[in-house]
């Protein structure tokens, strides 16, 4: 994954709180299994933790990003894109952001934009107090992604992904498919308690991949206001491989696997690894999120 070096980045549309004192209550989620399994429901879920249980009950909202945090200082071009993990994390935001605001403008419709925090240990969001055991996370209260970078790691070490840029890419574009659910009023869906393979958590989960895909389809094509070019250049097949690889390591079934030793389909929420590459794989051949209908 390549990014216009002349391009310059929107650092408005991400808050770095990182290394902030987070004020507010003890989050009850801790390391370990417990830790582990906060991680499981949590991970790309599209809830905040309040909804998962996982709220102190103390919260407030998540400060306002310090005009000495990193990403301002450090990401202003393309060129920082491509050789920081923080600053490529904000271009994918951008990217994102500028694909969905004018589709919904060809659709004849507004995109409510939404924030990235980028956050370190833990944070306090509208839907509740949550660690970074919660893995990434949308909050359809305060509309805004929540991203602990050392998630990556996670991913490779805990979920066996092979790791690579797109990968995070494929992470950060499955939020906003959540909060593009929430703009049209589907994300509420996955909000019946029901869990199984056929359930509307697994369905919303399973959209939200398929809507990463289009994006991914339409990254390279997607002009950029400040330059009125692409801010993403190049995508190639190892990236989708790495976008394909990351969607199956999240799979119900590898982590049940992985945990339990046993698959339990009636149990799932986010869907099989198979079922999460087909989608994603659904929305980048064809770039349209009209053939995302999970519901069908």
């Amino acid at each position: 994954m390549q990014f216009d070096d002349h391009a310059d980045l929107d650092t408005s549309e991400v808050k770095d709180v990182r290394g902030s004192r987070i004020p507010g209550g003890r989050a009850t989620v801790g390391g370990g299994l417990v830790g582990i399994i906060a991680l499981i429901m949590g991970l790309l879920f599209g809830v905040g933790p309040e909804q998962l249980g996982l709220s102190s009950g103390d919260e407030e909202p998540a400060p306002a990003a310090s005009s000495l945090s990193q990403v301002q200082q450090a990401c202003r071009t393309g060129r920082d894109a491509n050789a920081r993990e923080d600053c490529r994390l904000v271009a994918v935001v951008n990217s994102t952001q500028d694909f969905w605001r004018q589709e919904f403008a060809r659709r004849r419709g507004q995109y409510a934009p939404a924030s990235t925090v980028f956050f370190g240990g833990r944070v306090n969001t509208a839907c509740g107090a949550a660690t970074a055991a919660v893995g990434p996370f949308y909050c359809p209260a305060d509309r805004q992604v929540y991203l602990d970078l050392g998630f990556f790691d996670e991913l490779r070490t805990k979920f066996g992904a092979s790791g690579g840029p797109f990968a995070q890419a494929y992470v950060v574009a499955h939020e906003y498919g959540h909060h593009i659910q929430n703009q049209l009023g589907t994300l509420q869906r996955a909000q019946d308690g029901q869990q199984g393979a056929d359930s509307n958590a697994v369905r919303v989960e399973l959209q939200a991949d398929c809507y990463a895909g289009v994006w991914a389809h339409n990254a390279t094509r997607t002009p950029d206001e400040s330059t009125g070019r692409p801010l993403i250049t190049n995508l190639t097949d190892e990236d989708i491989t790495d976008g394909l690889d990351a969607a199956a390591a999240v799979g119900d079934d590898r982590i049940q696997e992985r945990l339990q030793g046993r698959v339990t389909p009636e149990s799932w929420t986010h869907g099989s690894a198979e079922q999460r590459q087909q989608w994603f794989y659904q929305g980048y051949r064809t770039g349209d999120m009209a053939r995302c209908n999970t519901f069908r």
